[in-house]
């Protein structure tokens, strides 16, 4: 007779009422009195928060900054995960280390310390500003700072996959003839697309919402250099709380909507792999 199998955790129903419940206070129910906070708003107050100059100007600047930083994170963590995994050299174990810094460093103090290192006379500022490159207080500023703090969310993503890559499966792809370019196409990226993915989405999110590290680098140039949780934090400093709540509404439906199409992406990927097994 088959018994079922024991569990230190608790039962289905416990584990599910507690998991519910903490989910509950911990994430719905702050990000609901943002939008409870919207609904005693008019709708045209609404627009007129929405459609300004400056709040359209923080909101493009924004997505494209973010896009760019999650892209180059995509590549650029997938490739250092990539190194820490596939490689053994000195200094490892201390590469490894130094790719959880941006977790475990104040935002604030990353802000001060890639402006110090990129401002006009910082110490790559200056040669950069020789080649007519501008870094701190520009567009390209706020690309390397949410890099930065995005660079963890796809290397910690995406190497757990590849240390479950064996290499055996490489080299029998090498032993009937598949190159490095064929074994990469057919062996190794359907296996970490989808953990690439998963990175993009997390750094892209978390650039989104990102203040701490861009608020110096930035400049706070309305119309320029100003980003969208600045441009909140303007209006909350004028104690513009309506204001402050329609645009936290709009940053919170837009995180939500990306979040939500590149899970889509996610299942249609495991289900083609699915498929083609």
């Amino acid at each position: 007779m088959l018994r079922p199998r024991s569990s230190i955790m608790p039962g289905f129903g416990l584990s599910f009422g507690i998991s519910v419940t903490y989910l509950s206070i911990i994430v719905l129910l702050p990000l609901s009195t943002i939008l409870l906070g919207m609904s005693a708003i008019s709708w045209g107050e609404i627009v007129a928060v929405f459609v300004s100059d400056r709040s359209l100007a923080a909101l493009e600047l924004s997505v494209l900054t973010s896009l760019a930083a999650a892209l180059i994170n995509g590549v650029a963590g997938t490739i250092v995960a990539w190194v820490l995994v596939r490689y053994e050299f000195p200094g490892r174990r201390i590469l490894d280390a130094l790719v959880d810094l941006p977790f475990a460093l104040p935002t604030a103090v990353a802000g001060i310390a890639l402006t110090t290192l990129y401002a006009p006379r910082g110490l790559l500022g200056k040669p950069l500003a020789a080649l007519g490159i501008s870094v701190a207080f520009e567009p390209l500023g706020i690309i390397v700072a949410l890099t930065f703090v995005g660079l963890p969310f796809v290397v910690r993503t995406v190497q757990p996959v590849l240390e479950e890559l064996q290499l055996e499966v490489e080299e029998a792809a090498a032993t009937i003839g598949a190159n490095r370019r064929a074994t990469l196409r057919a062996v190794v990226l359907p296996v970490v697309l989808p953990a690439v993915i998963t990175g993009f989405s997390l750094a892209l999110a978390r650039a989104l919402g990102e203040y701490g590290s861009v608020v110096f680098i930035s400049g706070n140039l309305p119309l320029k250099t100003e980003v969208l949780p600045l441009v909140i934090m303007g209006h909350l400093e004028r104690f513009d709380y309506h204001g402050a709540l329609v645009l936290a509404g709009v940053m919170l439906t837009l995180s939500f909507l990306l979040l939500l199409a590149i899970n889509m992406m996610q299942s249609r990927i495991g289900a083609r792999r699915a498929t083609s097994r």
